[in-house]
């Protein structure tokens, strides 16, 4: 059976493709419930705002300040880049991944 997965984001998505290889009787569940996009799409609407607010607590508890984007570009963009890939590996683990 082929779902209509669209408009469900990228991190909605990834959860769908965890599900259909781990827990394909939860999707076939919500198929029959007819709830399978709403769920998929509440999920990416979570990972996202999760995201953004790990993101940007942890910016600011390591201190990475728009003053540092104006003085030290490359540091910035090297230490954003760490803080985004930590927080979505605590997406992935807390939300995607479950």
């Amino acid at each position: 059976m082929k779902d209509n997965l669209k408009h469900i984001g990228i991190l909605g998505r990834r959860h769908y493709d965890y599900l259909k290889a781990n827990k394909p009787s939860v999707i076939n569940i919500m198929r029959m419930n007819g709830t399978l996009n709403s769920y998929l799409k509440g999920i990416n609407e979570q990972a996202e705002e999760m995201l953004f607010q790990l993101v940007k607590q942890m910016a600011k508890a390591e201190g990475v300040t728009e003053q540092l984007k104006t003085t030290d570009q490359l540091e910035w963009v090297r230490r954003m880049n760490s803080i985004r890939n930590r927080a979505e590996e605590i997406v992935n683990t807390e939300l995607i991944y479950r």
